[in-house]
């Protein structure tokens, strides 16, 4: 388990006077755990008290459970936990890596004692740890925990009592097992239920005069570096030494003497030799530019989990969820923690790390952070009866039965299958089974818990009676041993004991080298797998530099400014990156570990590289010696990786030749009588020899040559220490610590002073620092007994406070993008955010929200906390709403046209939204409903409100949420209300882009302008809705009805509405003012301005138009512009159609030259944009061709200006008479030009020309003359042909009648100057909404 942080000291300080190199020592720490005889039985009080907090929580009484006691009577003694100490640690302590006891005595032992009889397994288990200091910096531990005889009759009596009071209590009553979220965690991982305890009985007596008591004691040694495989050797061989018939060599003294303070670390890139009891230990430590040092196996973390369940778990790693592993075996939930951590560089974990949780500490898991823990399952226990606190985001890894468990919506990493492929050849390579050992054979598992199997043919090994092992279970997985052992049993003869005779001296040689050539097989398959994984990263961010916003400023004013800066181009990376890496990568560039990297990367222009980085940099540079790459758009092909080879020949030859040998452990200045042996228990050893180090500390280092050498090494171990022990830093939103007593500390605090601040910095960072200072003063480490309520409820508020602060900093973060989005859509400065950023934003804040609702919960129901609590709140107002009616909830007013038609007002309610949600059938888990309920309040901009209300019903949170929880801290409450309040300043549409198959009812109003009569017509009015995802087709309007609703599948932001009518009965004409439409899910209101006439023989003559939409901002808008004492935020241009200069007002002033020819640049202008933005990002066409200062509106005033428009026998003249002419004149005449390409030329043009206005003419469609010229010039955009039908209207006889002299198409410059501008829109595929051309064939 990290994070149980020894105290304060940091890193590997060089050595100060007197401590020679010290800190350069293999081991820091011998200890010993166990019972302490005098104290006699002790229960352990975390975890009593932990259960006595559960009891008082749910209000049972403390009848099984007495905390005073702490004696818990359901459970059979033998399956109690009693308190473990700290028997003896050698030296007492070290300045650099001061020795924490209680963190060292919980890891060790975390389930503390456990009791056997004869009749049990007692077969001894390693497993490793990690203390993570305050500094961020690690120290390791490795434990080997066997059982020794219990001596003490005091002891054995007291177990004999307490199975008396058990079996008493058991026949009294039977405790059955509760369905409530902690209980029955607790519960889950002790026995469960009643028939468990019925059979605890039968197995897990104790009678005093039959049997013989065993205890747990374990031996432990605590290094800086984490050499496993060594460490683990050298316990083994000290515990054989123990149980062994002869006594070892030498005193045990001797070797623990040796390895404490004899054994160097081997310097970086070089191998050591040490000596332990037996036989001599060989350890290696890569170079300086090699990856770091890590030595557990990846291949039992492949084996225990498949290969494609650990690449979706190290996709989760990468994406920051929460990950708990879940074992009974805890060397193996530190083996995968480890292992997949590994897998990052050059990334590194920023958030909570808890390989090995101890029972006593469950809390932890209401952590509303990211993290890593592993939790020690008990054995027979049912997944389905584990109630973790928050579920949503929650990647759950089941070791032992090869199953996982994965966040909703988890994107896919980057080439998937090319990976997999290419691991699964690495792993075939080495005959790993690519689904993982566990599907291939049970008794594997067996063997790998049999740490010590390899000593059965050991001579020198006692701990087997008479050499016998039990074969049997060493060759279950073999089926033709199967069927023999069942054959034999039916014979009668027992094949379950089977004597191995001592194998001869050559036999033994071989079997050793056969166990080193595993260990090396182990090394290669390590190196091998993890270039392959640092491969993928080289490749995925070889080009990261180019986007790394480079700090202008000096380090102080950037460290202080830190928060505020952009320091990587997100955008730009993400428009370089191919299509298929974008749902993966536009989540990890917002990750804590992604952020840390790019800030040490800005860091390494002021101070030296991080060693991660440095590395990482120097394979960037060999990529780019190797293949010459132009910096062009990334393509999506894969490259394998090809330093296999060197990686796995550099290791070889490390352990080929030894470069380093240590001292011999040698027999050490002892009284005479000390160190007696005994077999079988651990002696009392001398603490006079073992506290202190050899008179002349320097003995190894003299043999380097040089003084030169020993400096040169102690720098590069100081580098690579920092390698090695991957320094953590304070994550983007709080830095998650531990101390002594795994309690959590936020600490606001800067990180080592060589290392940049993170985002957790706020505007002034200097200020933090002095905060911290005096923060990390009051905040001493508790003791590790002082497991109160009090304490608990502390460091819960440190929760609330890093919850809230996340809460500012994602809200802000999505004002500033978004606002800076709008900005640009309003013509200022250039995008920062795409709509997947955004995507990734609103992702982000949907899994906070998650994280909130989810601290403290008292009750769990379903894996969505928050959905649970709006179904709980749903299910109270219904009831409610039964009793009486209620009245309808706030909504918009009624919104009113100046005619007084309007849409009837749409209820706004939490519930409603809540039953929209549950009427989609898409969706179909709590967190996905809980998702879009977030964004469709979101997009309806009453999250804020929504949430308000729902935590307004008091008696609900209390029920449902501990005091201490973030939603039931009102200030804190209040201010998260409010920075959410603040997104509603932005418009979003994470609901309607994101659900684009669900079935949306519309309601559509139709307003007439009732002053001028004819606002009902005879004739039969149809219309048609179109929106960026598709359209309704025509649609009847029912006769004398101006209001209608329908159901169709989302159409997405709605752009278009064509209206028209067939003309019949004796009011056939038609004045509409607009048409209102309204998504009645989202509450989003389109209206669509016409202000002309639809009939024959009036306005042009059209019986249809297409109408351009605009969105009307909501009422919280106008609610905002109301509390705002600033104006209101300026609304993006509206869309609404420009009137003919010839209809119905004839009001309009105007424009001049200038002006027009201002507004053909901006309309092409926005085109040019449009196509500029990523494909998904683009937005509506329409609106930029047909809409206001679209390019139809620009080149209609271009053809309005000077145009003669005079009424010819009370008829009004339109462009289109004038293009129709132009026609009538191209079709008669024959061209003339000075050289046959241009008359060619002109003939095509004139053809194209005449044939696209006779097929806009002959079009079965009812369009006025405004409305086929709106047409035309939309086809001739699409196909490039405005610039040469621009140049023979402007050359044609009818313009001289016409148009005035002064006209702007009587202009040869200004023709000119038009015919370039419009070139510009040659390089774009223009594609048309079906709605603007429907039925025109050209």
């Amino acid at each position: 388990m990290s994070g149980g942080g020894g105290g304060g000291g940091g890193g590997a300080a060089p050595p100060g006077p007197g401590s020679g190199s010290a800190p350069c020592r293999f081991a820091h720490y011998f200890v010993l755990c166990g019972i302490d005889a005098d104290s006699g039985l002790e229960p352990d009080e975390l975890a009593v008290l932990y259960q006595w907090l559960e009891a008082d929580r749910h209000g049972k009484t403390s009848a099984t459970t007495d905390r005073t006691s702490g004696e818990n009577f359901d459970q059979s003694p033998l399956r109690r936990t009693f308190k473990s100490k700290v028997l003896a640690h050698y030296p007492q302590n070290i300045e650099w890596n001061p020795f924490d006891q209680d963190a060292v005595n919980m890891l060790c032992m975390p389930k503390g004692l456990s009791f056997r009889t004869q009749s049990d397994n007692r077969d001894p288990q390693f497993h490793s740890f990690i203390i993570t200091r305050e500094d961020g910096s690690r120290t390791y531990g490795f434990v080997l925990t066997f059982y020794e005889e219990v001596t003490s009759k005091q002891i054995c009596t007291a177990m004999q009592t307490l199975y008396q009071m058990h079996n008493a209590e058991q026949c009294n009553s039977i405790c059955a097992s509760s369905s409530c979220s902690m209980d029955s965690l607790a519960s889950s991982l002790d026995e469960g239920d009643a028939t468990s305890l019925a059979k605890m009985q039968r197995y897990n007596s104790y009678d005093i005069n039959r049997d013989t008591l065993y205890v747990s004691k374990c031996i432990c040694l605590i290094a800086p570096l984490p050499f496993m495989q060594a460490c683990k050797k050298f316990l083994i061989q000290l515990y054989k030494a123990v149980t062994s018939q002869q006594p070892p060599p030498l005193p045990l003294e001797s070797y623990i003497h040796n390895i404490l303070y004899e054994v160097p670390l081997p310097p970086p890139g070089r191998s050591l030799k040490l000596y332990g009891v037996y036989e001599p230990i060989v350890c290696q430590r890569p170079g300086p530019n090699e990856l770091p040092l890590f030595d557990y196996a990846l291949r039992e973390v492949f084996e225990l989990l498949g290969l494609e369940n650990l690449i979706q778990v190290f996709t989760c790693v990468l994406l920051e969820m929460q990950i708990l592993l879940y074992s009974q075996d805890y060397q193996r939930l530190m083996t995968v923690a480890e292992g997949i951590i590994s897998l990052l560089f050059p990334f590194q974990w920023q958030h909570v790390y808890v390989p090995i949780l101890p029972a006593s500490l469950l809390h932890f898991l209401d952590a509303p952070v990211p993290y890593l823990m592993g939790l020690q399952s008990k054995e027979g226990t049912d997944r389905s009866k584990l109630e973790l606190p928050q579920e949503a985001n929650l990647c759950f890894v089941d070791i032992d039965n090869h199953f996982i468990e994965l966040p909703e919506e988890l994107p896919q990493f980057p080439n998937k299958l090319d990976f997999i492929q290419e691991i699964s050849e690495v792993l075939l390579q080495f005959g790993i089974p690519l689904e993982g050992a566990l599907h291939c054979s049970e008794s594997a598992t067996k063997l790998k818990n049999l740490v010590l199997n390899d000593l059965a043919n050991d001579k020198k090994n006692g701990n087997i009676p008479s050499n016998t092992i039990n074969m049997y279970e060493l060759l279950k997985g073999n089926e033709t041993i199967a069927r023999l052992h069942a054959l034999a049993k039916r014979t009668g003869v027992a094949v379950d004991k089977m004597n191995i005779t001592a194998p001869l001296a050559e036999k033994e040689r071989d079997t050793k080298l056969q166990c080193e050539d595993g260990e090396l097989r182990d090394y290669k398959l390590n190196v091998q797998l993890r270039e392959v994984f640092a491969n993928r990263f080289t490749q995925m961010f070889s080009d990261y530099e180019a986007f790394v916003i480079q700090a202008a400023q000096d380090r102080e004013s950037w460290l202080t400014n830190r928060e505020q800066m952009q320091n990587f181009d997100k955008a730009s990376f993400l428009s370089d990156q191919p299509e298929p890496y974008l749902p993966f990568l536009s989540h990890f560039i917002e990750t804590q570990m992604f952020a840390t990297f790019i800030d040490n990367k800005i860091m390494s222009q002021w101070e030296e590289k991080d060693p991660f980085l440095r590395v990482f940099d120097s394979r960037i540079e060999k990529i780019r010696l190797y293949n010459v790459r132009a910096p062009a758009l990334r393509t999506s092909t894969y490259q394998k990786c090809n330093t296999l080879k060197e990686a796995a020949q550099a290791i070889e030859q490390r352990l080929m030749k030894i470069d380093h040998t240590a001292i011999h452990p040698h027999l050490l200045d002892m009284k005479i009588g000390q160190g007696k042996y005994e077999q079988g228990f651990f002696p009392k050893l001398q603490s006079d020899v073992l506290s202190t180090g050899p008179a002349n500390n320097n003995r190894w280092v003299s043999r380097s040559t040089t003084a030169q050498r020993r400096k040169d090494r102690i720098r590069q171990h100081s580098e690579h220490i920092s390698l090695d022990n991957d320094l953590r830093e304070p994550s983007e939103e709080f830095l998650v610590r531990q101390n002594s007593m795994a309690f959590w500390e936020w600490d606001q605090g800067p990180p080592p002073p060589t290392r940049p601040p993170k985002k957790s910095f706020s505007e002034c960072c200097l200020k933090y620092m002095q905060e911290a200072r005096t923060l990390g003063k009051n905040l001493r480490q508790p003791k590790l007994s002082d497991l109160s309520p009090a304490v608990i409820a502390q460091t819960n508020s440190k929760f609330v406070e890093g919850l809230l602060k996340e809460c500012r900093m994602k809200t802000k973060r999505m004002l500033v993008e978004k606002m800076g989005h709008e900005a640009v859509e309003l013509g200022h400065g250039e995008a920062n955010i795409t709509g997947l950023e955004e995507n990734t934003l609103i992702a982000s804040l949907c899994d906070l929200l998650e994280r909130i609702w989810s601290h403290g919960l008292q009750v769990k129901q379903g894996k969505s906390a928050l959905w649970s609590h709006l179904i709980q709140y749903q299910e109270r107002e219904e009831k409610q709403e039964q009793l009486a009616e209620s009245p309808t909830a706030g909504g918009p007013e009624r919104r009113k046209s100046d005619t007084g038609f309007m849409l009837p007002t749409l209820r706004v309610s939490l519930i409603s939204d809540m039953r929209h949600i549950q009427n989609m059938s898409e969706i179909k888990t709590d967190v996905g409903r809980a998702r879009a309920w977030i964004r469709l309040s979101l997009e309806k901009k009453l999250l804020s409100q929504h949430l308000k209300q729902l935590l307004s019903n008091q008696a609900l949170a209390k029920k449902l949420y501990k005091r201490y929880a973030f939603l039931r801290c009102e200030e804190e409450r209040e201010q998260f209300l409010y920075h959410l309040l603040s997104l509603n300043a932005v418009n979003y549409f994470c609901f309607t882009s994101v659900f684009t198959t669900i079935m949306i009812p519309y309601r559509t109003v139709i307003i007439p302008i009732k002053k001028l009569s004819n606002a009902i017509t005879t004739s039969n009015p149809w219309i048609c809705v179109s929106g960026e995802l598709g359209d309704t087709g025509i649609m009847q309007i029912p006769k004398n009805l101006l209001e209608m609703t329908f159901e169709s599948q989302n159409l997405g932001k709605l752009t278009t509405v064509q209206l028209g009518h067939d003309n019949s009965g004796l009011l056939a004409k038609w004045l509409v003012d607009c048409v209102m439409v309204r998504n009645e899910i989202t509450g989003h209101t389109y209206k669509f301005p016409c202000g002309r006439w639809l009939g024959k023989g009036v306005d042009d003559g059209s019986l249809e138009r297409i109408l351009i939409g605009e969105l009307l901002p909501s009422s919280s808008d106008e609610d905002l512009g109301k509390q705002c004492r600033t104006p209101p935020q300026q609304k993006s241009p509206t869309t609404a159609r420009r009137l003919s200069i010839t209809s119905l007002t004839g009001k309009n002033t105007k424009p001049n030259a200038g002006q027009i020819q201002e507004g053909i640049g901006e309309a092409v202008n926005n085109i040019v944009k449009h196509f500029h933005k990523p494909e998904k990002e683009r937005g509506s066409l329409t609106i930029l061709l047909c809409g206001e200062n679209g390019l139809v509106a620009a080149l209609e005033q271009v053809f309005h200006h000077g145009f003669k428009s005079a009424r010819i026998f009370h008829k009004n003249v339109f462009i289109w008479d004038f293009i129709e002419k132009a026609v009538a004149y191209f079709d008669t005449t024959d061209q003339i030009g000075d050289n046959e390409e241009d008359v060619l030329l002109q003939i095509s043009s004139c053809k194209t020309f005449c044939h696209y206005v006779n097929a806009i003419n002959t079009a079965p469609r009812n369009i006025g003359k405004d409305g086929k010229f709106q047409i035309l010039i939309c086809l001739g955009t699409r196909d490039h042909l405005l610039p040469q039908w621009i140049p023979l209207l402007a050359e044609c006889p009818a313009i001289t009648r016409m148009y005035e002299e002064h006209a702007l198409l009587r202009d040869r410059m200004m023709v000119n100057t038009l015919i370039r501008v419009l070139q510009i829109l040659q390089d774009f595929n223009i594609v048309l909404e079906g709605s603007l051309i429907k039925g025109v064939d050209v």
